[in-house]
């Protein structure tokens, strides 16, 4: 079982004047990869709060992955990437550049997207869209090496070549 937190950056999701659909769509989506959400927060658009959720989630739960939805655009108010490479141990930039390839031949806006992704001790953090359309484009493209990803990082495995005869 992988133990999952969702963080919602939205300054109206927080007020409560637009509800989080985002958020909801990865709860049902990590199940497909044996996640269970132990945790779920929507906050501000506000990066010192996103980090210290993020640090809380990743040194006090340990929590297994943080996916994040929203705050990854151009708008001053996006603030995602640098709350998470301001907590980042070390950077995963692979799951963020596969997520813009697929979402690209969709959209050309998807070069738009700042996403990142990075690891906080034992924790895999994987910034996603804001948007529920995106979020399930993004996971499916990023969810076949998280299991595996997250093995490694926990120190489960040694060996990350595939065994092909």
């Amino acid at each position: 079982m992988i133990r999952v937190g969702i963080l919602t950056a939205s300054d109206k999701s927080s007020r409560g004047e637009r509800e989080d659909l985002a958020g909801p769509a990865l709860r049902e989506l990590v199940r497909e990869i044996d996640g269970q959400v132990v945790e779920y927060a929507v906050l501000p658009d506000e990066q010192e709060l996103l980090a210290a959720k993020m640090r809380e989630w990743s040194d006090e739960l340990s929590l297994d992955l943080i996916l994040t939805t929203g705050g990854t655009g151009f708008s001053p108010r996006d603030v995602m990437p640098e709350a998470t490479l301001s907590v980042a141990d070390r950077l995963a930039p692979g799951f963020a550049e596969v997520m813009r390839a697929e979402s690209l031949k969709i959209t050309s806006r998807a070069m738009l997207s700042r996403a990142a992704a990075a690891l906080r001790k034992k924790t895999l953090i994987i910034n996603m869209p804001g948007s529920p359309k995106a979020v399930r484009e993004c996971f499916a493209a990023v969810a076949p090496a998280i299991p595996h990803g997250i093995e490694v990082l926990k120190g489960e495995v040694n060996e990350c070549a595939a065994d092909k005869k």
